[in-house]
């Protein structure tokens, strides 16, 4: 038994790798901007956010060139017709070519599936982008069929895969999403909850300077009765914690550079390293502010994460029922054979 393509973009296999992770979303998401001191290169200067470079997919359908780009809209153009059938007869019309309206209905469909690479154009730059290209695409389609290109066999050989892609799609969305019940979603975090141990988390505050020794006058300061966060409001290097007196909240195992963890994890709360922690970043003084298990999130925030979780679960189940109810063989020799 072969299963080809997906289901909403995502393959069988990554499915079912889901349930490898199942209770992943249990740990709290760190994804912030981070001190000095954590798992990130050294930034000179403030810490800057900055706008991702464009996918690959972004730059090639701006400005509107390129075969690959053509390619993916074509794609979506067959699979949008397919999805969304005859037009309806309320639709608009915004175009025509040799006599054949392009509608309303088509341009959404196009632009939906193409949401991520059309993002960056305002919504009538949008729209009249995939109109320009259905156009095209209406062009070179008929020149296609009047060439019989869609009689061929590798074409009617991809246009079953398209066929059994969308196939894949339509089961897992009423066979496996649409009997996902809020029942089953809170089954599923409280049982990934009850098994999961959450990880101890630590509270510091650190100073950062370029010396040890800086560093180390520093600590003859704080043994004399310094206050740690007046010290590191002066002095502390590190621009993400010293306004905040050097404080960095919590955080995990790994979340911080091996120097820095096992310096922090080695103290008894209120303490301070008795020496500088070197890292690629300077020299830290840490003081160990509190510790705590990591706080489980509740369902709410998880949701999505979770039902995911079960609709992985849900379709490996359904696929073992169907592979059990088949007669299925497999030459593995021919499988081995060059």
């Amino acid at each position: 038994m072969v299963v080809n393509g997906a289901a909403s973009g995502q393959s069988p296999r990554r499915i079912r790798s889901r349930l490898r992770h199942a209770a992943s979303y249990l740990r709290h998401d760190r994804r912030r901007s981070l001190p000095q001191g954590r798992r990130t290169p050294p930034v000179p200067g403030p810490t800057r956010l900055t706008a991702p470079e464009p996918s690959r997919a972004t730059r090639t359908f701006h400005p509107m060139t390129g075969h690959r780009t053509f390619a993916a809209l074509a794609f979506a153009a067959v699979v949008g017709a397919a999805i969304v059938g005859p037009a309806r007869a309320e639709d608009k019309v915004y175009a025509k070519v040799d006599g054949q309206p392009i509608t309303e209905s088509e341009v959404a469909t196009m632009t939906a599936s193409l949401a991520q690479q059309l993002a960056s154009l305002p919504e009538d730059a949008r729209r009249r982008a995939v109109v320009d290209r259905l156009v095209d695409l209406r062009l070179i389609v008929g020149a296609a069929n009047k060439a019989g290109l869609d009689k061929s066999d590798s074409f009617k050989a991809r246009m079953d895969q398209i066929r059994s892609q969308l196939l894949v799609g339509e089961f897992v969305k009423v066979k496996v999403e649409a009997a996902v019940t809020p029942e089953m979603i809170k089954a599923r975090y409280d049982k990934d909850a009850a098994a999961y141990t959450p990880p101890e988390e630590l509270h510091a505050r650190h100073i950062l300077v370029k010396t040890k020794e800086e560093a180390q006058a520093i600590i003859v300061d704080l043994d004399k009765g310094g206050d740690f966060a007046k010290i590191a409001e002066e002095k502390s290097q590190d621009p993400g914690s010293a306004k905040q007196g050097g404080d960095l909240g919590f955080f995990g195992p790994g979340d911080m550079v091996p120097e820095f963890d096992k310096a922090a994890g080695a103290l008894a709360v209120g303490a301070i390293t008795k020496e500088p922690v070197q890292t690629q970043f300077g020299f830290h003084v840490i003081k160990l502010e509190e510790k705590r298990k990591q706080p489980l999130p509740a369902l709410d925030q998880v949701q999505d994460q979770v039902r995911q979780a079960v609709v992985g679960e849900l379709f490996t189940s359904k696929l073992d029922e169907l592979k059990k109810a088949s007669k299925i063989e497999i030459d593995e020799a021919a499988i081995k054979a060059k």
